[in-house]
């Protein structure tokens, strides 16, 4: 993949605004992304929809972390439709379902890992829901730390259609029994921080490995002295370094597939 260089960067939290240094004139022309409400079932779940100003390039789906859909996810979709996607933030846990405290984070984030099948099935729910929307095709979907585990979960699958990328941010890089990569998977790009500890480096070969023998086109970037979840503004292990390289490298897959 070719690089780029880092944009100045848009969002809604001030840690964003301090990062790119826009004034407030700049957050005056900020996207203006809204909640939509959406059904799964009998199920009722609620998204984040950040549209780009003009004719979008195309769209990103993102999957959140393990704390549900926060302003976190927002303020990357805000940021996405700055640079001329329409970005959709799907919801995995349900209206009003946002775990505060680390065993219920860990309860939310079981009862998917032990169901793939529902895990799939309401990712492809949030991305006909974007589609419903109008959003624009096609479609790469990014993900982030228990997202991106999500996200490697949905291209193994095939099923999502339109879908020309994938991305996955310091996320789960584990294969499950069964389960394997076809060559006509579309891209993957991986960023993984080097100081890694909750996903090791010997996860990020192992999945090379299995990348590479199924003859997937893919991208892993490691990036040196990076904790797990590096790209969180504002937290206590974010890496301004490893989140604008990741954020460039993202920007380069999409204009690479859309």
């Amino acid at each position: 993949m070719r690089r780029i260089a880092m944009p100045p960067l848009r969002g809604l939290l001030l840690g964003s605004l301090l990062l790119s240094g826009f004034t407030g004139t700049a957050l005056a022309d900020a996207p203006d992304g809204h909640s939509i409400d959406y059904q799964v079932g009998d199920e009722a779940f609620t998204g984040y929809l950040a549209s780009a100003p003009d004719e979008a390039r195309g769209t990103v789906l993102i999957i959140h972390d393990w704390d549900g859909l926060t302003d976190y996810e927002r303020q990357r979709a805000d940021m996405l439709a700055a640079r001329g996607y329409d970005a959709f933030a799907i919801d995995l846990y349900g209206k009003g379902n946002r775990p505060v405290e680390t065993d219920a984070r860990k309860a939310e984030t079981a009862r998917l890992y032990d169901d793939r099948e529902r895990m799939r099935r309401l990712t492809l729910a949030g991305l006909e829901e974007a589609r419903q929307q109008g959003v624009a095709q096609p479609t790469v979907v990014m993900g982030y730390c228990f997202g991106g585990a999500v996200v490697l979960e949905l291209a193994r699958s095939g099923q999502a259609e339109d879908v020309h990328g994938y991305a996955t941010f310091h996320g789960g890089l584990g294969t499950p029994e069964g389960q394997s990569y076809s060559a006509d998977t579309p891209p993957i790009l991986v960023a993984h921080g080097g100081a890694d500890t909750s996903i090791t480096m010997s996860d990020v070969a192992t999945l090379a490995e299995e990348l590479e023998a199924a003859g997937v086109t893919y991208e892993i970037e490691v990036y040196s002295g990076a904790p797990h979840a590096f790209t969180v503004i504002g937290g206590d292990r974010y890496q301004a370094r490893a989140d604008e390289k990741s954020w460039a490298a993202f920007h380069s897959l999409l204009d690479e597939a859309l």
